[in-house]
C-alpha cells in the first residue's frame, strides 16, 4: 500500500529522529561500462528525514528538502552546506530552475520560489487545498507545475505567481509531476494507480496509462520525450510509450514500494529509490538490473542523476 507522508512519517523516523546527520548518496557514472563507480557522500545536517533531492543544471550543487521545514543548498565537491532556506512547513518536493538561479519547494498548501544566491523567498503560489507533493519547472523556466493531495495538478506563471490552469482527472492523490522536454505536455502519477498525460495549452487529458496495481509515486520522461518511467507501491518500475500509452517493460527487483525514479541524461539507464532502503540502477533497453546501492538505514525517498550522467 502507499504511504501517507503526514500519517506515516513517525513510523519511519522513530530511529532517524535521534540522528543529526543524514546521508544522501550521489552516484557519478563516468562511462556506461565502467566497473568501479565512486560513491560521493554528502552529509546533510537536516534534523528530520530528507524527502527530496535535486541537482543544479551545472551539476555543481545539490538541493535537499526535509521534514525539518527547510531546504538546504550544498556544494557537491566539498559536501559543504552553502545555505539554508527556511520554509516553515514540511518540505515534500524541491526543484532547480533550468538556469540554476531559482528553486521551487512544495509543502503544506503552497509552492514557494526562492532565489538561490540570496536564499530569499521570492514568491508563494497558493491555490491547492491539500498538501503539495511534487513540483517541477518548465524547460523554459517560465512556469511551475505542482501536484497535490487534492487530486489536481496546477500550472503557475513564475513571474506573476498567477495560477494559469488546473488539470483535473485523477481520483487519488497526485504523487508526482513532470514536464516533457519540449514543454508541451505534462505527466502525472497518482494514488489511483495510473499515469496521465496532459496537454499544457488547454489542460486536456490526452492519455491514461494503466498497469500498476498500487499508487504511482514517481514519474519521469526520457530526454527524447518518447518514453515515461514510473515507480509504484507495487514494488515495480514500468516503462511506457508516451505516444500510444503501451506498457513496454516492467522492472522487478525491489522488495518495497518504489518511491522515486529518474532517467539518465543519455536515456540509457533508470535509477530507483525504494522503501527497501536501496537504490537500483537499471538498463532501460533490456530491463536488466545493473547494480544495487546499499547504505541507507531508512527509506530512499528521492533519487536524481547528475547532469553529466
Amino acid at each position: 500500500m502507499g504511504f501517507n507522508p503526514l500519517e506515516e512519517q513517525t513510523n519511519e523516523l522513530t530511529i532517524m529522529k535521534h540522528l543529526l546527520l543524514f546521508t544522501i548518496l550521489f552516484f557519478i557514472y563516468h562511462t556506461a561500462n565502467a566497473q568501479d563507480k565512486p560513491e560521493i557522500f554528502v552529509q546533510l545536517e537536516h534534523t528530520e528525514g530528507v524527502t527530496s533531492v535535486a541537482f543544479s543544471p551545472d551539476g555543481n550543487y545539490a538541493l535537499s528538502g526535509s521534514w525539518d521545514k527547510t531546504l538546504k543548498l550544498w556544494d557537491i565537491k566539498s559536501g559543504k552546506e552553502i545555505r539554508t532556506f527556511s520554509e516553515h512547513s514540511n518540505v515534500i518536493s524541491v526543484a532547480f530552475s533550468p538556469d540554476g538561479n531559482y528553486a521551487l519547494s512544495g509543502s503544506a498548501y503552497a509552492l514557494k520560489l526562492w532565489d538561490i544566491k540570496s536564499g530569499k523567498e521570492m514568491r508563494t503560489f497558493s491555490g491547492h487545498s491539500e498538501l503539495v507533493t511534487s513540483v517541477a519547472f518548465s524547460p523554459d523556466g517560465n512556469y511551475a507545475l505542482s501536484g497535490s493531495e487534492d487530486k489536481t495538478l496546477k500550472l503557475w506563471d513564475i513571474k506573476s505567481g498567477r495560477e494559469v490552469r488546473t488539470f483535473s482527472g485523477h481520483t487519488g492523490w497526485v504523487r508526482s509531476v513532470a514536464f516533457s522536454p519540449n514543454g508541451n505536455y505534462v505527466l502525472s502519477g497518482g494514488g489511483d494507480n495510473t499515469l496521465k498525460l496532459w496537454d499544457i495549452k488547454n489542460g486536456r487529458e490526452i492519455r491514461t496509462f494503466s498497469g500498476h496495481t498500487d499508487d504511482v509515486f514517481s514519474v519521469a520522461i526520457s530526454p527524447d520525450g518518447n518514453f515515461a518511467l514510473s515507480g509504484s507501491g507495487d514494488k515495480t518500475l514500468k516503462l511506457w510509450d508516451l505516444k500510444n500509452g503501451r506498457e513496454i517493460r516492467t522492472f522487478s527487483g525491489h522488495t518495497g514500494d518504489v518511491f522515486s525514479v529518474a532517467i539518465s541524461p543519455d536515456g540509457n539507464y533508470a535509477l530507483s529509490g525504494s522503501e527497501d532502503k536501496t537504490l537500483k540502477l537499471w538498463d532501460i533497453k533490456s530491463g536488466r538490473e545493473v547494480r544495487t546501492f546499499s547504505g541507507h538505514t531508512g527509506w530512499v525517498r528521492s533519487v536524481a542523476f547528475s547532469p553529466n550522467g
